[in-house]
């Protein structure tokens, strides 16, 4: 069975603490983060059926505080240790990134970028201070970098909610250090 990775977005950080609770209370899943963003997220993982749950659990609690959910059922086995920031990388011949509007769209760019080519998802920031936004880096060949971006890009550009995008070819080792540290 695969992993599913669910994602609520609250606009209240008090009921996102009680509902961060209760969705571990809910079923047997791992919190990747609970995080004030400007608004509060919660990002839980674990078996399809235990976020399914979960999720439930969490919607009812967040009640009219709830902004946005979702849940990516069969997730790309790099995205959750991308959010959690203990991705290896090893080499690094180019990078891609991506910033979106919410930090729901930053898992699911992560997601697609890494369904869609042969790289390695670097990190999956749900970012702190700039009003709930996120971005992803990955890495790999230009080529296949080129590629996971052009298809993240694709599948969300309906909604508008990313902002930018920019493949790095050759990224300086002085750069490289500050991104993998």
């Amino acid at each position: 069975m695969g992993k599913s990775i669910g994602l609520l977005e609250l606009k209240s950080i008090p009921v996102g603490i009680e509902t961060a609770d209760a969705v571990l209370k809910a079923a047997n899943v791992e919190l990747l983060t609970a995080t004030p963003t400007g608004k509060y997220v919660i990002i839980i993982c674990g078996a399809v059926g235990a976020v399914k749950s979960a999720m439930e659990s969490g919607r009812q609690t967040a009640g009219i505080y709830l902004v946005g959910h979702h849940t990516i059922n069969n997730v790309h086995a790099s995205v959750p240790e991308a959010i959690v920031g203990t991705s290896e990388v090893g080499h690094i011949a180019s990078i891609g990134v991506i910033e979106t509007m919410t930090a729901l769209t930053a898992v699911e760019a992560g997601d697609y970028a890494a369904k869609a080519a042969n790289v390695r998802l670097m990190e999956i920031r749900i970012a702190r201070g700039l009003g709930g936004k996120g971005f992803v880096i990955l890495t790999g060949e230009v080529s296949a970098v080129r590629s996971a971006v052009k298809a993240a890009m694709n599948q969300l550009e309906e909604t508008g909610d990313i902002t930018s995008s920019s493949v790095i070819a050759s990224p300086h080792p002085g750069l490289i250090d500050k991104l993998t540290n």
